[in-house]
């Protein structure tokens, strides 16, 4: 076990043109056949008219940029308009999908190196994601992103958020909307109620309905709720979660209630007459005792974290960030802290399961100098013996823990060996 960070060190990706202004956001990764990585990012803020290129309502810009050399040297490749998006590989071809309000798609035909004009795939609707897991089975891809199916919160809106699973066939043009079978949308706030989370503890401060409660000065906690949603699959048949019949597939998603270290936990059915086909129907995991499982505990889950599974060692591998101090009054916290208590930063961690409920810590992967300096919402993708991970992190610069100035790119070696 290693108590110093293995891969601190970083290639700066992207950077802002002003860390004061201009944030940097979303880093998604993936990796082609051929070795090649490609990654994305994005940059938004108030100071956005001083950046150059393609941006989505003049407020925000992705970027696609790739490596031919295990990420030592990248080249910007191409822009787009839109937030939250992901790589991911689909047959022979290539796609980033992210919204810009609604859900939004590129498609590269020639391993990333030239992008189409950006799809809408939906009208007049309000998503939400970050870049997080991507699950192939069935012939099929499979991935989340997030409906606002409610409009009356005031607050920051993770109470009003349904996860919604996508899947659509590996041979199939993603870029058009009858490519992809939605699943049905279920908000947090219409699952679980705010007297069922008060009275079983499972909420830290208290609820105002639709809009923030604030535990000190400029410091607010929204209604509680899910966000940035993993897709994962139950491969052991001696798993109480496993399903013969192929059809189950689970979500896990960061969860918001004032705590750290819970995630909340879904599944999704699929209802044709084998596994990939037909609706899908979202809901929870039945328990042995007949109840639901609905929060489950998780290292880091109250922050954005990645899930991976790797075939070799028949372990999913969880990147997060990692608090140390989430008990300190909301009102006693340094002022580099950002936000609550539980939203502390600047440290990304690895943990390793046979399971998805029982979690081995691995390593400390990097820790920023400051609490200004974050390592968070990474993405991850497994590179031989190595994993390769992006990070929106920040240096000295930073404007705030979550606003920060830098896309980070690491690797961790040897990943396979801290398994114990």
């Amino acid at each position: 076990m290693h108590n110093k960070p293995l891969a601190n060190e970083y290639k700066a990706i992207m950077e802002s043109v002003d860390a004061q202004t201009v944030w940097t956001c979303s880093p998604g990764l993936c990796r082609l056949d051929n070795g090649r990585l490609i990654a994305t990012g994005g940059f938004r803020g108030p100071g956005m008219d001083n950046v150059e290129g393609i941006k989505g309502d003049g407020k925000h810009q992705g970027q696609i940029h790739i490596s031919d050399d295990g990420g030592e040297n990248w080249k910007k490749v191409a822009e787009y308009p839109f937030l939250h998006a992901r790589p991911f590989v689909a047959g022979d071809n290539i796609y980033v999908l992210g919204h810009r309000g609604d859900l939004m798609i590129v498609a590269s035909r020639d391993n990333g190196s030239t992008w189409s004009e950006p799809v809408r795939l939906t009208e007049g609707q309000k998503w939400h994601q970050a870049p997080c897991s991507v699950l192939y089975a069935n012939d099929c891809v499979y991935l989340v992103m997030e409906r606002e199916i409610h409009d009356d919160c005031t607050a920051w809106t993770p109470s009003v958020l349904a996860p919604v699973l996508m899947r659509a066939p590996l041979t199939a043009d993603l870029t058009e909307i009858q490519s992809w079978t939605f699943a049905t949308e279920v908000a947090f706030r219409d699952a679980i109620k705010d007297e069922d989370l008060i009275k079983s503890g499972q909420v830290f401060y208290p609820i105002t309905p639709k809009k923030s409660f604030y535990p000190a000065p400029h410091r607010d906690c929204a209604p509680p709720g899910w966000l940035e949603t993993n897709v994962f699959k139950i491969y052991d048949e001696n798993h109480y979660w496993y399903d013969p019949s192929g059809k189950t597939i689970h979500l896990i998603a960061r969860l918001h209630n004032g705590f750290s270290n819970y995630a909340a936990l879904l599944t999704v059915t699929e209802q044709g007459d084998k596994p990939g086909t037909g609706a899908m129907v979202t809901g929870f995991q039945k328990l042995p005792s007949g109840g639901e499982y609905k929060i489950i505990p998780l290292p880091g889950g109250q922050m954005k974290f990645h899930i991976v599974y790797d075939e070799l060692t028949k372990l999913y591998w969880l990147l997060s960030t990692q608090p140390t101090d989430s008990m300190t009054k909301a009102e006693k916290l340094e002022a580099d802290r950002y936000n609550l208590p539980n939203n502390q930063r600047s440290r990304l961690v690895l943990h390793f399961s046979k399971n998805m409920v029982d979690w081995c810590f691995a390593a400390i992967v990097a820790i920023g100098e400051s609490e200004t300096e974050s390592r968070h919402y990474a993405s991850m993708v497994i590179d031989n013996n190595d994993l390769c991970i992006l990070s929106r992190s920040g240096d000295k610069r930073a404007l705030s823990a979550h606003n920060g100035n830098l896309i980070t790119f690491h690797r961790l070696r040897n990943f396979r060996d801290l398994v114990y």
